[in-house]
Order: C-alpha cells, then sequence, then structure tokens
C-alpha cells in the first residue's frame, strides 16, 4: 500500500514538473511570461482551448491552450529623459531628503496623460507626510513622459511608484499595541 501511494506521489510530481503552460500572446504577439504586466494594463483576456482549431492558427506552442491578453495600450508609457530610464531613479536625485532624516517611503498610482504629465492618482502608502509632499513637488516639476500608444494614438495609462529614501536606509520598525 504505502509502495502504491509512493509510485502516485511519484507521478503526480513527474506530471507536474513535464505540464507545459499555455501560451501567452500580448497584444498579437507570442511572449514567455505574463508575470510582469500590471494588473490595471488589461484590457481583456480571452482564452482559448488546447483543440485542433487553436493549434492549427496558433501552432504546436497552443498544444496546452492560448491565452490571449489585449493591454489599454500597444506599447507602456516610457520615461527617457536626460540618461534616466527609471522614474523612480529620477525621483530619488530630484526630491530634496537628506541622509541625515528618517527613512521614509511612498508608494503611488501615477497617471500618464496623452501629454505625457505625470500626476499622482492614489497615494497607495506613505510613511511621512513631508516626504509625500517633497515626492509631489518632484513629480508636478518632472519632464515629461513618452505617453503610452494604442493604434498610433497617445492614451492615458497607469504606473505604479515605490520609493524608499535615503537608499539603502531601512524603514524603522513599527510598534503596536493590542487591546483586548
Amino acid at each position: 500500500m504505502r509502495r502504491a501511494l509512493l509510485s502516485i506521489i511519484a507521478l503526480m510530481c513527474i506530471s507536474t514538473l513535464s505540464a507545459r503552460e499555455p501560451l501567452y500572446v500580448v497584444n498579437g504577439r507570442v511572449v514567455d511570461d505574463i508575470k510582469h504586466i500590471p494588473q490595471e494594463d488589461v484590457e481583456s483576456i480571452d482564452i482559448l482551448p488546447a483543440n485542433e482549431t487553436t493549434i492549427a492558427e496558433w501552432g504546436e506552442g497552443a498544444s496546452e491552450g492560448v491565452i490571449l491578453i489585449r493591454l489599454v495600450y500597444d506599447t507602456p508609457a516610457r520615461f527617457d529623459v536626460d540618461g534616466y530610464d527609471n522614474y523612480t531613479s529620477f525621483l530619488a536625485d530630484n526630491v530634496k531628503w537628506e541622509d541625515k532624516m528618517p527613512a521614509a517611503r511612498v508608494s503611488l498610482r501615477l497617471t500618464i496623460d496623452t501629454e505625457g504629465r505625470a500626476t499622482i492618482s492614489e497615494v497607495l502608502q506613505s510613511t511621512s507626510r513631508s516626504f509625500l509632499r517633497r515626492v509631489t513637488t518632484a513629480i508636478e516639476s518632472s519632464p515629461r513622459w513618452e505617453p503610452a500608444m494604442r493604434d498610433g494614438k497617445a492614451v492615458e495609462s497607469v504606473v505604479l511608484v515605490n520609493l524608499l529614501l535615503p537608499e539603502g536606509k531601512r524603514l524603522p520598525a513599527e510598534h503596536a499595541v493590542i487591546l483586548q
């Protein structure tokens, strides 16, 4: 009995290891994975079964089915200004927050409009009002982005930004009192 159970477990492990994933197609292009796509960028998802029609259209890679994902844009918004290819690095260099100050963090959802202007659409987390004000000032005075494009036209998009300053410094531990 124990040997049969071990054989079943071994077969399950082997099939799990050899199981293939479906074919991912994002905006008409086959991609290796979709883990990097923010949820707010997805406009629609269609799932095609692993049948003869799907395999005939998409090839042998579709033998486990196809997941078609349509994003709200063809190309995402890009911040590529004065050598910065990363908006967080730009903010870190332009927010006035000295090394002697306590560590502070903000997590923001920014909207990049069709003109490339970044505005805060939601504050997800802020450990310091003063830090948030300084980050807001840096965002308001920052150069414009290259907006997201869809079908050759600029479209509004959403970007998540997480900033912790001073860099390399840890946030102080939070203390809580539990009342019963």
